[in-house]
């Protein structure tokens, strides 16, 4: 998490001069860059902020070297620095500023690559970061996990005077994945829908950026919960809404997969995100969690019937000269009664 305001009170009580924030989501560098800012500048301090990937080192010693009129300190920002671009001369004189500034504090940030599910730093990265971690505050801002961003977005609409439900909050995730800057923006959207008040479920499908899996996830539960009507009242929303048949179905088959995945998985006494690391997923592993619970309903067997409908209706959409929404009402239907039979655990 990004660093307290105690924390960050206490670092410039004893003369903190350089703090360092980076991460693999350049939102949370710019959010804990604002936050160390806003806390600088009630103390009056003079900013000069220094865009771009390498800042010219003459700039950052003359932001740094020159001496207010007011008495007070100044703060020089580079967020969006990358020590990669620097050579390795500049990135040393730029490490001798840092240690040598009398005058300033540095607030410095940067985005880097992920590499197998690490941050990629390269040498000049390692070195910068070392030499701020020696003269000042470091911090790698990791993704915030799914319980953290769903507490997060509870909190912001309780700072409003409004109440997200746990539903209402489980289905803005759904629809808008890890992302804190886009869940940021919807919560407070839907603050002001409710007028203040209770956010629902119904709330959030209305007025949240539409979802293709999202939707179709939810779709899903409809028939796990062996509710065809439903489901097909669903489907037709979504095909009023213009969405290609073809791919309300890929999203089914993909929504299938993850619960014949993670069934495979609870077969083997692996969780879900042992099967969200071993199959390669992407991002967070908040929708095979979603899928685990959904796939404790099943049997192998049943998911396998699942599938195969699905496979059979795919077909049908690219071949068959009956209307697309007969042949996928059908399905949804099948995919219900596919659900009874239980045989395999």
């Amino acid at each position: 998490m990004a660093l307290s305001e105690q924390k960050l009170n206490q670092l410039l009580q004893q003369g903190c001069p350089v703090f360092y924030f980076y991460s693999a989501e350049g939102y949370l560098v710019r959010r804990a860059l604002a936050a160390a800012r806003q806390r600088l500048l009630r103390e009056e301090a003079e900013t000069t902020v220094l865009d771009g990937p390498a800042p010219d080192i003459e700039q950052l010693i003359m932001a740094a070297g020159t001496i207010s009129f007011f008495g007070t300190r100044r703060v020089v920002e580079m967020p969006e620095v990358n020590p990669a671009s620097y050579s390795d001369r500049d990135l040393d004189e730029l490490c001798d500023v840092l240690k040598s500034a009398e005058n300033a504090v540095f607030l410095l940030g940067s985005t880097f690559d992920l590499e197998r599910g690490k941050l990629k730093l390269t040498k000049r990265a390692q070195k910068l970061i070392d030499t701020c971690k020696k003269i000042g505050y470091t911090e790698e801002l990791a993704q915030p996990k799914p319980f953290e961003l769903k507490e997060m977005i509870v909190e912001r609409a309780r700072q409003q005077g409004a109440v997200l439900t746990e539903n209402a909050a489980a289905a803005l995730m759904e629809r808008c994945g890890n992302d804190p800057f886009l869940l940021e923006n919807e919560t407070d959207k839907l603050c002001a829908l409710s007028g203040y008040t209770t956010v629902t479920p119904a709330m959030v499908a209305q007025m949240c950026a539409q979802n293709l899996e999202a939707d179709v996830f939810e779709m899903v539960r409809m028939v796990t919960a062996k509710n065809s009507t439903a489901a097909c009242q669903k489907l037709d929303t979504l095909l009023r809404l213009q969405n290609d048949p073809i791919q309300i179905t890929g999203a089914l088959i993909g929504s299938y997969i993850d619960l014949y995945r993670v069934k495979l998985g609870q077969g083997q006494k692996k969780s879900y995100s042992v099967v969200f690391k071993d199959f390669g997923y992407k991002g967070s592993d908040y929708r095979l969690k979603r899928s685990a619970e959904t796939a404790s309903h099943y049997t192998l067997d049943q998911l396998e019937s699942c599938l195969s409908i699905l496979a059979e209706l795919d077909k049908g959409l690219k071949s068959s000269p009956v209307e697309n929404r007969t042949l996928m009402e059908t399905a949804l239907c099948r995919l219900a009664m596919a659900g009874m039979t239980k045989r395999r655990i």
